[in-house]
């Protein structure tokens, strides 16, 4: 195998002189997709979260305070978030007759919670609480079996807001360099 390895400055100039993949650049239609626990409340976005208890948005509050009891939180979402009616082949099929050319799945939102059975995300990923299944894994095969000329992606997010390593760094200004 070989590697490219280039360095580019943080200016709009350096980061346009970045090469895009010729399928990238060619394709007309792409779909991205967040799906995860944030999709129980199904209020605002993906960021149902952060909002609720990082920024404390009242609308948030008020939507919980209408529609949960007091006690409820967030990880109390995932039990909810069963995937009942996920067809991965049905999924791959659509995304062939939209005429999308890729597909990108959220593997992991900025709440930590995977959509596969990941060993760093213990009981807080797709197999063990919601779905009980590997949702990244069946689509990933759903799209390669059925839809092969479909590119097929995931985006991870490395960080998660209310994780200690995460908060420690918020509160040093982002400033943080060593974090074990």
């Amino acid at each position: 195998w070989y590697g490219v390895s280039a360095r580019y400055q943080p200016t709009w100039e350096s980061l346009d002189t970045r090469p895009l993949p010729a399928w990238f650049d060619n394709s007309k239609i792409g779909i991205f997709i967040h799906w995860g626990v944030y999709s129980v409340p199904s209020y605002g976005s993906e960021w149902f979260w952060q909002h609720w208890q990082g920024d404390q948005w009242q609308n948030y509050s008020q939507y919980m305070t209408d529609n949960y009891r007091p006690s409820f939180t967030y990880q109390d979402f995932a039990a909810l978030f069963t995937a009942e009616f996920f067809n991965p082949v049905q999924w791959a099929k659509t995304f062939n007759a939209s005429g999308a050319q890729y597909v990108v799945l959220t593997s992991k939102h900025h709440e930590g919670y995977t959509n596969w059975p990941s060993k760093n995300s213990y009981s807080w990923n797709s197999m063990d609480v919601g779905p009980k299944r590997d949702l990244v894994g069946e689509l990933a095969e759903a799209i390669r079996n059925t839809t092969p000329h479909i590119r097929f992606g995931l985006y991870y997010s490395l960080y998660e807001w209310f994780h200690p390593l995460y908060l420690a760094d918020k509160a040093n200004n982002f400033q943080t360099n060593d974090f074990i």
